[in-house]
């Protein structure tokens, strides 16, 4: 797979805005946390995943090229966020819950946002129809992939029936 280059610009404003916020994070809780790794190796639909146990941020290339700075003013404080949380509290809180919230509000001075709202066409895999009762479906191609080779069944999570190949 070819990776994407990221200009060295694109990569300063990343650290940039990083630092600030981990330097505003370890001012404002009176601790001295290391600067996490940053590498952009992510793929699908998110913009970036928090490794806690690594201390790793890992960042969609593609989402970062496509909407530059708004990516890095939501997207690198959101996962920084979870390190910080991870480290202040413990490995026993909710992804995005109360602590989340209040690290990336208070402490970073950020909008807590759950999801990004970028376009994703450009990073989106194919999907396969299926069917319930009830509505339409679409699956992964690796979950597609899992049913065809009857590893896996799914159901609707509303009229719990199994799902099945829409064939035209």
């Amino acid at each position: 797979m070819k990776s994407t280059r990221i200009p060295i610009a694109l990569q300063q404003a990343v650290m940039r805005c990083m630092r600030e916020k981990l330097a505003l994070a370890n001012e404002k809780l009176k601790v001295s946390y290391p600067e996490p790794e940053v590498n952009y190796q992510q793929r699908g639909t998110s913009a970036g995943t928090a490794y806690l146990q690594h201390w790793l941020i890992r960042l969609n290339p593609v989402l970062l090229l496509e909407n530059q700075q708004p990516f890095i003013d939501e997207v690198v404080p959101h996962e920084l966020a979870h390190l910080l949380v991870f480290r202040h509290f413990g490995p026993s809180v909710a992804p995005h819950g109360k602590e989340w919230r209040w690290m990336m509000e208070s402490i970073l001075g950020v909008s807590a946002s759950r999801t990004h709202q970028f376009k994703v066409a450009s990073v989106q895999s194919k999907t396969y129809p299926y069917l319930c009762q009830c509505r339409d479906h679409q699956l992964t191609v690796r979950r597609h992939n899992k049913v065809m080779r009857k590893e896996a069944e799914y159901r609707c999570c509303h009229c719990k029936t199994l799902l099945r190949f829409k064939t035209s």
